[in-house]
């Protein structure tokens, strides 16, 4: 929105009676929605610098050069300027170290790549007198006249508004929005009151969504993001509410799921509203990305028109668009499939006559038919998905196919068209080109299909065997059974498979390595700046060489993580034959609550059953004499500031590559079994990414119970758990639920004909009314793809 405008506005509210005093507060329910990045947990509150906002910039850059995706804000969190519990000056010396070249040159990089600036802030920084209100006034118009900020973000994080400086806030306001006049204000639980008009936002329920920080499952789940997808909708689907957007930083499974339902079902002001750090997704997800906000960008004129469909539909699912074009968005929170009937006429908010095409639009893309209208189609949502769909009257322009489920992975202006044509493994579909005549080729492998561009059909075979059973399947139920005897053995499995790093640390090696710089600069630049190393949350610090680096138990706002005090445990990845083991500490401090030249135990082992334990003396340096085969270790007192472990045999440094370490878990006498759950089974496939759900229904009590696996007899533990395993957080404590834990243990073809045995163990006498469950699962999708590239007539 520009002055003009905002003048003719004015003018109409003039004609209209209404008082020129009428406050703009930079936009309306009507105003299209601005796709926003925030930079919160990209740092915390030590705040973003020059250098890393660049880079994360040349992120976004590569996003819209690659699939055309278009950020509209990126918007700087607490620490730019102001912070937590202090306001800031864009003229300190703290602002100069952080940007030594003040906002001038992110502002023009991001406004060569068509982004607009935005900023965290607190509401007051006035001062006391006339000349320290001036002056903050003067600074905050400044970033509008100078960099044309879109965005204020006031959070009483950083301090109230005093009642005496509210007109201060609204001449600010006032000025501000002279230069920006679409400035949007986010209100951030400051009780705002006579300048409360000039607030664009409230932040809805107060959640912040930081999955397993803040916002974790309510029910057992397949996975981490089932409680974001529950969310409701925002009061009478105002538009102008903030809903803080979507993490993603940790537990990135099924993000795309939770984007589809913040971007198009509750349609806000401020969608898609993307925070954390999105570099951490896989290479093959980022396409997905931008194809969510395309489709969006696409629609978001109409997507301002909504309404709640009847429960029919399943819950909070709505409908957006006009007469003629509707985008449905519905929701499945159970762990089977459930199918929604959709009525094809003015029930979802078609009014204009004529035939109607159905398309879905997530998790796939698929064109679910044409027609009549007032026709009902039945809709299958999967389970703990969401699904996002477009019935129009008019003609489907967007590339698709007809006859297979398909993803369009680049569609840019003067490029060819990438779609992948998704099949089960070992089956085979007929496809036809949707608006064929408009295409010159079409190619599979780089060979035309010219049957595709006259409109006939063609046999796609998808690789691979075909699938007897649903990749998606409940197992069976577990029973309770006598204790064994190895019940101990069972839970420092999953101990020792788990793991205590930060959530983002999960989050890299979930997706692993990527071969897209712009990918690689910006992880660096989050991994590696120093309010992160510097917080010993990534167990490879034991093992990079580095004295200033180290990993510890960490403790935030007076919070202890440590499970029963924890327990440092390390795996060595392997059986090896090893004399010693040097551990290294900084200082005495670091080294409590041991004390220099007293005598502690360590215990090892190379099979989690049988345990040894040994005695080496505390100090700076420590020497643990070991002299056989060890692959597991446990310390019950350690150090709690370790910087670095190097172990040796005939003289060698060994090889530190797959060591692991955690320091969270309890060590097991801390852990008193009061009752096991059990089931066997044995499958004759496992489709690709499959893993084991042990859903633990009930109430447990914290860390109250754990799941593990035999597999042909061997120990096999749970590398994953919903809500997260403890970990040494980044930004705040890790939520700590009582009840629903779902244990995921990963399972791939070598495990065909073999017997598992999964067991639940339950430690909390007070909680035993458990009902656990074993399910199979996939992520992702065990789609095979064929890549078609089509080239559109001049």
């Amino acid at each position: 929105m520009n002055k003009h405008l905002i003048i003719l506005l004015t003018i109409l509210f003039s004609i209209n009676g209404i008082s020129q005093e009428t406050i703009f507060p930079g936009a309306d329910e009507r105003t299209p929605s601005k796709a926003q990045f925030f930079s919160w947990i990209n740092n915390t509150n030590e705040g973003a610098t020059e250098e890393h906002t660049l880079i994360n910039l040349d992120f976004f850059g590569w996003l819209k050069s690659e699939y055309g995706m278009q950020l509209d804000i990126y918007a700087f969190d607490a620490g730019a300027i102001d912070g937590k519990r202090f306001y800031g000056s864009i003229y300190s010396d703290r602002f100069k170290k952080q940007f030594p070249n003040g906002f001038d040159p992110v502002y023009k990089k991001a406004k060569s790549l068509g982004i607009r600036l935005g900023v965290w802030g607190g509401p007051d920084g006035f001062g006391d007198t006339p000349e320290e209100e001036k002056a903050r006034i003067d600074q905050m118009v400044k970033l509008c006249s100078d960099y044309e900020f879109a965005l204020f973000k006031f959070d009483a994080v950083c301090g109230p508004l005093r009642p005496e400086k509210e007109d201060a806030f609204i001449r600010m306001m006032t000025e501000c929005r002279e230069y920006s006049p679409d400035l949007i204000l986010l209100n951030h639980r400051l009780g705002l009151t006579k300048s409360k008009p000039y607030a664009t936002t409230f932040l809805w329920g107060g959640a912040e969504t930081y999955i397993d920080v803040f916002m974790t499952n309510n029910a057992t789940a397949p996975h981490h993001r089932a409680g974001a997808l529950s969310r409701g909708l925002v009061p009478e689907l105002k538009r102008l509410t903030e809903d803080h957007g979507v993490c993603v930083s940790s537990c990135l499974d099924y993000w795309d799921d939770d984007l589809i339902l913040q971007s198009f079902n509750r349609g806000l002001i401020l969608s898609p509203e993307l925070y954390g750090n999105p570099w951490l997704l896989n290479d093959d997800e980022f396409s997905k990305l931008a194809r969510i906000y395309n489709l969006h960008r696409k629609y978001r004129d109409i997507l301002v028109n909504g309404k709640v469909l009847p429960e029919s539909y399943g819950p909070y699912a709505v409908t957006r668009g006009d007469d003629k074009t509707r985008i449905l968005t519905f929701r499945n929170l159970n762990w089977e499939p459930v199918s929604y009937t959709v009525k094809l006429d003015e029930e979802i908010g078609i009014e204009s006559n004529g035939k109607v095409t159905l398309v879905q639009l997530h998790p796939t893309e698929k064109i679910l038919g044409t027609y009549q209208k007032g026709e009902e189609v039945r809709v299958e949502v999967q389970p703990f998905r969401s699904c996002l769909l477009v019935a129009t009257t008019d003609r489907y322009d967007e590339p698709a196919i007809l006859g297979a489920d398909y993803r369009v992975i680049k569609d840019i202006p003067g490029q060819p068209i990438e779609i992948e044509v998704l099949g089960m493994p070992g089956t085979s579909s007929f496809i036809t080109l949707s608006n064929a005549k408009q295409y010159k080729s079409a190619q599979f492998f780089g060979e035309n299909e010219p049957r595709l561009l006259r409109g006939k059909s063609l046999q796609i075979k998808f690789p691979g065997k075909a699938l007897n059973n649903n990749f998606h399947r409940k197992l069976g139920e577990l029973r309770e059974i006598e204790i064994p005897e190895d019940v101990e053995a069972l839970y420092e499995a999953t101990v020792f498979a788990a793991d205590n790093n930060a959530l983002e640390v999960r989050s890299v090696q979930r997706s692993g390595e990527t071969s897209i710089p712009e990918v690689t600069a910006a992880r660096d630049a989050f991994f590696e700046q120093a309010s992160f190393t510097e917080r010993g949350i990534w167990d490879r610090n034991l093992f990079d060489g580095y004295l200033n680096t180290g990993f510890w138990p960490s403790e935030k706002y007076k919070r202890d993580q440590r499970v029963d005090g924890g327990c440092f445990r390390l795996d060595l990845g392997e059986v090896l034959d090893i004399d010693e083991l040097l551990i290294t500490v900084p200082n005495e401090f670091a080294l409590q609550p041991l004390l220099v030249g007293e005598g502690n135990y360590v215990e090892i082992s190379t099979d989690l059953k049988n345990w040894e334990r040994l005695t080496y003396l505390a100090g700076k340096e420590m020497t643990v004499e070991i002299g056989k085969d060890v692959r597991y270790l446990r310390f019950k007192e350690f150090p709690q500031q370790i910087v670095e472990i190097e172990g040796f045999s005939d003289g060698h440094k060994l090889d530190r590559t797959h060591w692991r370490a955690s320091n969270l878990f309890a060590y097991p006498d801390k852990k008193k079994t009061k009752k096991v759950w059990k089931t066997n089974v044995v499958m004759d496939e496992v489709p690709a990414g499959s893993y084991l759900c042990v859903a633990i229904n009930g109430k447990h009590g914290v860390e109250g119970a754990y799941a593990a696996a035999k597999i042909d007899g061997k120990l096999v533990g749970a590398t994953d758990r919903a809500s997260s395993f403890p970990s040494n957080t980044w930004e705040y404590i890790n939520a700590r639920r009582d009840k629903n834990y779902t244990y995921y243990i990963p399972v791939d073809e070598t495990v065909i004909g073999k017997t598992i045995e999964v067991f639940v163990i339950g430690f909390d006498e007070e909680n035993m009314d458990l009902r656990p469950e074993l399910w199979i699962s996939a992520y992702p999708h065990p789609w095979e793809k064929i890549k078609l590239v089509l080239s559109k007539s001049e």
